[in-house]
């Protein structure tokens, strides 16, 4: 089988997961988000773009119930043994097999929890399923509990997260080599992700977000390539990817003479980055983090050109985003715990300048300060 982790790797996380399910009182868990299900047991597919979820009970069963393709997909990536197909038809209603499933498994008047959140878990599937079980049980949402539980990374997750971050650097040095006057977005982009994948990486999780000129200020991927004018800027996010662990990375490269607003910007990323690593430890909150992101920005004038949210925990994630649940944003009480991996991003568009500016990179929590991940600096980069 095509196992990334050890059997007791897997164990360890199905105890943690039924020892709060026994906390939280559920008798069951219905899985819909990819990553839950590969990280409880390996299970790796794009096959959640259709009907699929992992029944597990508080007594450690588990049972998938997902289409004919994704059978052998199943037995050979994960430790699954009990796998069953819903039939694909005119007008199904797999919701049904699934309550038929929960019959079988002893489930009927149980409580029972459901990952509503996720990409895998569709308004119509949800009404079907709320339809099937509204007099089956009683039915909680639990959408973070086991992305919760994955926030902290295990010593082999950690590995692979390091190794992301390595591909990552890869990439950047990729696209560095290749900045210049003239040069083609395409070539740039086809070398990152080139890099990546000839380190022995992965498709990340979403699109690498590349832009230069006035789409410099963008912070999402658009279709469409331009070359670089003799002064421009190249706005870069992405990430290095391994057994779909992610370690997120972004810059903006400054083609030609740098304006002053550029450096301005530049210094005040700098700054806003050094300070976070100051409060990115024990002790404090994905609030914090952002309190002093919010503070340094709009001290400098700032607050107009910066965004909600300066970064998120990463992790092995499916598409469409490698972002997982929580992020850092004003008022988020998770508390920051040694093991996390951590992608902390400024990013600056003036639009009244038409000037961008942006600095992030990953970092690993530890008991005190943080670790960043990258073999970078995080010096101004100009070509």
């Amino acid at each position: 089988m095509a196992l990334h982790f050890e059997r007791a790797e897997f164990a360890s996380r199905l105890t943690r997961l039924t020892d709060q399910m026994r906390a939280e009182k559920l008798d069951a868990i219905l899985l819909f988000a990819q990553e839950s299900m590969y990280w409880l047991t390996g299970y790796d597919t794009f096959g959640y773009c259709f009907f699929q979820t992992l029944v597990v009970k508080a007594d450690g069963t588990m049972s998938l119930i997902t289409r004919s393709a994704d059978l052998r997909q199943a037995r050979h990536t994960s430790i699954l043994e009990d796998i069953h197909i819903w039939v694909d038809r005119v007008n199904a209603d797999p919701t049904l097999d699934l309550r038929n499933l929960l019959v079988d498994m002893d489930l009927l008047g149980g409580r029972i929890g459901v990952e509503y959140d996720t990409h895998g878990m569709t308004g119509r599937i949800a009404r079907l399923l709320d339809a099937q079980l509204s007099t089956f049980g009683q039915i909680v949402d639990v959408s973070y509990l086991v992305s919760r539980l994955r926030l902290v990374k295990s010593p082999a997750e950690v590995v692979y997260v390091e190794r992301a971050a390595a591909l990552a650097d890869d990439a950047l040095d990729a696209a560095v080599e290749l900045t210049k006057p003239g040069a083609d977005e395409a070539d740039i982009l086809a070398a990152m992700q080139g890099a990546v994948f000839s380190g022995g990486g992965d498709y990340p999780a979403n699109e690498y977000i590349i832009g230069s000129g006035a789409d410099a200020l963008l912070c999402r991927y658009k279709a469409g390539r331009r070359k670089l004018d003799a002064n421009d800027q190249l706005t870069l996010e992405w990430a290095g990817t391994y057994a779909h662990y992610h370690a997120a990375m972004m810059r903006t490269i400054v083609i030609g003479e740098p304006t002053h607003r550029h450096r301005e910007l530049y210094n005040a990323c700098l700054e806003n980055l050094q300070a976070i690593e100051t409060v990115l430890k024990p002790g404090h909150t994905f609030g914090d983090v952002f309190d002093m992101h919010a503070k340094i920005m709009d001290e400098r004038g700032l607050a107009r050109h910066r965004l909600n949210a300066c970064g998120y925990s990463l992790g092995a994630r499916f598409s469409p985003s490698w972002m997982e649940h929580q992020m850092f944003h004003v008022g988020n009480p998770q508390p920051i715990e040694p093991n996390m991996s951590l992608f902390v991003h400024m990013i600056i568009a003036d639009s009244d300048t038409g000037t961008a500016m942006t600095l992030g990179q990953t970092y690993l929590t530890t008991a005190d300060a943080p670790r960043t991940l990258s073999r970078h600096s995080l010096d101004f980069i100009g070509a």
